[in-house]
């Protein structure tokens, strides 16, 4: 008869491996959504959940239909991962309505779940909407302030602050709107901005309330691979926090995964349209602590 380790009664010190979940969309082309995301925490040695918003038919070319998950699902998703398995970070990426911006935003509270790392997805690659317009107030109102660092692109940034943004300066200017808004942290994503060079803006307040801000630069990497970037990033960024490093050092972690992950799959045909990156081109051993 086997016996579960519970059953000795010397079981030693209890390890676990990192637990990481998003809350996010499923994305059937497997390139974006809570399949990057699973993808991204199993290369980085993290143990994967999913607590699925919605759900996309979609391919390299573009969305062809969304279907919502119901929010008592939603939240019993969130409520059967968080109580039996636990979490250690969090990923929070397609919310396409005011009423599944709040069950979210009521899960993270009544589990105090913090390390959490939300990337506001609000239109893909292709140019299909992927939010409700009137939820994007209530990401603000209820998001920004309980995240510990959201991750807007150039395009969702202009959606939240209702300007255009053309330059680096606009781009360090907007991240310190984005605080103002509510944002504990920011990381602003500037690949949309035009040069050989990429240019993302860390911000955040210190304990004085001052802005502090860390500007990261990267050459631009030659590929029609992109689908998934964004996701990629924020759910490496929440790998890395789980992992236990802190918030300039997971951020810098993330984006040379991102880097090398766009690199090995550059030239790597997948579909008639934008293709993944190659999330696992150096995978780690599962992590055990």
């Amino acid at each position: 008869m086997r016996h579960s380790p519970l059953d000795n009664n010397n079981p030693g010190p209890i390890v676990r491996y990192p637990r990481v979940l998003s809350i996010a969309g499923s994305d059937s082309g497997g390139g974006a959504g809570i399949q990057a995301d699973l993808k991204t925490f199993s290369a980085l040695g993290c143990y994967g959940m999913t607590a699925i918003t919605a759900l996309t038919a979609q391919n390299t070319q573009g969305v062809r239909a969304i279907h919502a998950v119901p929010c008592d699902f939603l939240r019993t998703q969130i409520d059967a991962v968080v109580e039996d398995i636990g979490v250690d970070a969090v990923k929070i990426g397609m919310l396409h309505s005011t009423e599944v911006v709040r069950t979210v935003a009521d899960a993270l509270d009544a589990h105090g779940l913090d390390r959490v790392v939300f990337d506001p997805v609000m239109v893909s690659a292709s140019g299909a909407a992927l939010i409700d317009e009137r939820a994007i107030s209530s990401l603000v109102e209820l998001l920004f302030s309980r995240a510990t660092l959201i991750t807007p692109n150039l395009d969702e940034a202009v959606l939240l602050l209702g300007r255009p943004l053309q330059t680096e300066h606009d781009l360090k200017d907007a991240a310190r709107q984005l605080l103002d808004l509510g944002a504990r942290a920011v990381l602003l994503k500037g690949g949309h901005l035009p040069g050989h060079e990429i240019l993302d803006v860390l911000a955040w307040r210190d304990e004085q309330g001052q802005v502090q801000s860390h500007a990261l630069q990267s050459p631009r990497i030659a590929t029609h691979n992109l689908h998934g970037t964004g996701c990629t990033l924020s759910s490496a960024i929440a790998a890395y926090l789980a992992l236990g490093l802190d918030l300039l050092s997971s951020v810098q972690a993330a984006r040379a995964y991102v880097m090398s992950a766009l690199n090995a799959g550059a030239h790597v045909r997948t579909g008639g349209g934008v293709g993944p990156l190659n999330h696992g081109f150096a995978p780690q051993a599962m992590q055990v602590r």
